[in-house]
C-alpha cells in the first residue's frame, strides 16, 4: 500500500541490509542533503527513559494536544524554559537530551490553549518552522503522548496500569503485562528499470500525486520479503537486487520507515484496484506530480535516483 501522509512531503548509501557496517550506514560521501540533515537531526536528540539529576533547570517543552504541537509564535522554535507554556496538564514524560537539555512530552486536554505568543501547530506543518532536530523530538513526543493515553488499562486481564519503573512501558500491577510504545515498521521501495522508475498514485489520496510503494511488514516476515510480497501484491512484477537505501521514523501515527531500492526482474503492471488507482513507468524528464527531496523518504528515494543519473 501507498502509507497515508508519505506523499506530502539523495545520494544514500545502497549495500545490502545484511551487509551493512556502521561505517558504511554513515558514510558522508554517499548521501543525499535530506538524509544527512535527518541522520544529524536523529543523533543530536539522546534517547532516555530516565532524566539524569545534574540536567540544568530549563529544558525544552513539547506540549501536545490532539496532534498538533505547541510553538513559540513569531520565533519557530519549541518552548524553552524552567516550565511549560500551559496552566495545566495531565501528563509529563522524560524524553531524552537536546543539546544538553532535558526533553519533555507535556500530555494536555482538548481544552487547553497555551500562554500568550504561543500557539498550536499540526505536526505536519511544523515540518520546517523549527529546525529538524526539534521537529524529530516532536515526532516522539507524539507518539509517546498517543501510547501513553491508549494503554491505561491492561489488554489481558483489564486492569489499570501503571508507569514501569525503569523502562518506557506501562505494566499491569496484576498479571505483569508490559505494554511498550507502539510501532509499526514498513517498507518503501523505489523499483528502476532500465531508464525509468515505478511510481503509483495510491487510492487514499483524493488528488493525483505519485510516489514509491510502501506498505507494513507481517508478523514474522523479514523486510526483504515484505519488499517482494508488496510489490507483487500492488502491481503484479518481481524484483531483485534489493538494497538498503535508509531509515526514518514517521510519527503518522508510528511507523518505522524502511527504505530499499530495487530492480524489475519481469512481469507487467497489474495494479491492485483497491489499493492503487493507477501505476506506470517513468523517466526523469517525464514525472508524474511526486516528492522530490523534503521531509519524507519517499522524496529522498527519487531525488537520490535523480542524482545518480546526473553524474
Amino acid at each position: 500500500m501507498l502509507l497515508r501522509g508519505m506523499s506530502h512531503f539523495g545520494n544514500l548509501l545502497r549495500v545490502p541490509l545484511a551487509t551493512a557496517t556502521t561505517a558504511q550506514l554513515r558514510s558522508g560521501e554517499e548521501r543525499s542533503c535530506q538524509a544527512i540533515e535527518h541522520r544529524r537531526a536523529t543523533l543530536n536528540f539522546e534517547l532516555i527513559v530516565q532524566p539524569p539529576s545534574d540536567i540544568p533547570d530549563e529544558a525544552h517543552w513539547i506540549v501536545v494536544r490532539g496532534g498538533h504541537i505547541v510553538i513559540e509564535a513569531g520565533v519557530e522554535t519549541l518552548p524553552f524554559g524552567p516550565t511549560p507554556p500551559v496552566d495545566a496538564h495531565l501528563e509529563q514524560h522524560f524524553l531524552g537530551l537536546l543539546d544538553g537539555h532535558a526533553v519533555w512530552a507535556v500530555d494536555v486536554d482538548d481544552h487547553e490553549e497555551p500562554h500568550d505568543w504561543h500557539e498550536f501547530v499540526h505536526l505536519r506543518g511544523l515540518y520546517g518552522r523549527v529546525p529538524d532536530h526539534q521537529w524529530v523530538a516532536a515526532g516522539r513526543a507524539e507518539q509517546i503522548v498517543q501510547w501513553d493515553r491508549t494503554h491505561r488499562y491492561c489488554g489481558r486481564c483489564g486492569a489499570g496500569t501503571r508507569h514501569h519503573a525503569k523502562d518506557r512501558a506501562r505494566e499491569c500491577p496484576e498479571c505483569r503485562l508490559l505494554a511498550y510504545p507502539r510501532l509499526a515498521p514498513a517498507v518503501i521501495v523505489l523499483v528502476e528499470k532500465g531508464d525509468e522508475i515505478l511510481l503509483a498514485h495510491g487510492a487514499q489520496f483524493p488528488q493525483r500525486f505519485f510516489s514509491t510503494l510502501a506498505g507494513f511488514v507481517e508478523a514474522g516476515e523479514s523486510l526483504e520479503g515484505t519488499v517482494h510480497r508488496e510489490i507483487k501484491e500492488e502491481v503484479g512484477i518481481a524484483v531483485t537486487d534489493v538494497t538498503y537505501f535508509d531509515s526514518q521514523p514517521w510519527p503518522f501515527p508510528n511507523s518505522l520507515m524502511v527504505g530499499f531500492t530495487a530492480k524489475w526482474a519481469g512481469g507487467d503492471l497489474v495494479i491492485q484496484e483497491d489499493e492503487i488507482v493507477e501505476a506506470g513507468w517513468y523517466r526523469a524528464d517525464d514525472l508524474p506530480p511526486c516528492p522530490i527531496g523534503g521531509m519524507s523518504i519517499a522524496g529522498w528515494l527519487i531525488k537520490d535516483w535523480l542524482d545518480r543519473r546526473n553524474r
